[in-house]
């Protein structure tokens, strides 16, 4: 099935779509109207850059441009992370245990599924690997977000009885154990949701794009399915790994509750 391309005056016909609800939330006082409108800007500058540099990796498919891509994508999503914490590690911490969990959740799956579920040749091939590890690294980055954020709002607002365990004799762990059985909850639950309603409630992008492009049905299911899988796995050890780093970075050698390390509202 030959592919539709789509002209950039079809485009900006859609884009008029944005102005008029641009205009009727103005109308409206709704206070989004410049948001929107930067939104779709950027939206619309990002893919496009975003396209170019694609197309130009794939015509050369250097192993060495391909990581460079992936570390930038990496360093993103770990900048994003930080910043959506309310309440956050000092320093470098709040970056870099979010980036650390992200590398070593997210391109840990991402490498075993292309070497051993689809099996391009090369391996590296960037076609494939460029939108699984995007996937991968959005999803997870949201995963991580949503745990860590969890996790020092939490500590906060339970130190006194984080206090008294640890003055009860239990260890840190112990002590955050309840927490930190939410702060995964609460990173998990978006993957858990959109695998329960994959295919009933929505159709996943991945497969709509697909199908769109001309793959047979089938084929975008299977691959939908394995995206799912993985993006759950990547995500789940994306955000047991940043809770585990980030519980243990609130307390000291002495395994005494370190609130000084963090920082946020009502700093």
């Amino acid at each position: 099935m030959e592919v539709i391309d789509l002209a950039w005056w079809k485009l900006a016909l859609a884009a008029l779509l944005i102005v008029a609800l641009a205009i009727t939330s103005h109308l409206g006082r709704l206070g989004i109207t410049r948001s929107l409108l930067v939104a779709t800007v950027r939206t619309v500058i990002q893919l496009v850059l975003v396209g170019m540099v694609l197309e130009a990796l794939f015509a050369s498919s250097g192993f060495l441009w391909i990581v460079l891509v992936a570390l930038v994508m990496l360093l993103v999503a770990g900048r994003e992370v930080m910043a959506r914490q309310g309440r956050r590690l000092k320093g470098w911490w709040a970056f870099g245990i979010g980036t650390g969990a992200m590398f070593v959740s997210s391109f840990t799956v991402t490498v075993l599924s292309l070497t051993v579920v689809i099996g391009p040749e090369p391996w590296y091939a960037p076609q494939y690997a460029i939108p699984l590890l995007g996937m991968m690294l959005g999803n997870t980055m949201t995963g991580v977000s949503l745990s860590l954020d969890r996790l020092n709002a939490a500590v906060w607002q339970q130190r006194a009885v984080i206090e008294n365990r640890l003055m009860l004799g239990q260890t840190w762990r112990e002590a955050l154990e309840d927490i930190r059985r939410e702060a995964m909850r609460s990173g998990m639950m978006p993957s858990i949701n959109a695998m329960a309603a994959a295919g009933i409630v929505s159709l996943p992008g991945m497969m709509t794009g697909q199908i769109l492009a001309g793959s047979p049905p089938a084929v975008a299911v299977k691959y939908q399915i394995l995206v799912m899988l993985v993006i759950t796995v990547g995500t789940g050890f994306g955000a047991l790994i940043a809770v585990s780093w980030g519980g243990r970075r609130l307390f000291d050698e002495r395994e005494r509750l370190r609130l000084d390390r963090l920082v946020g509202q009502g700093h």
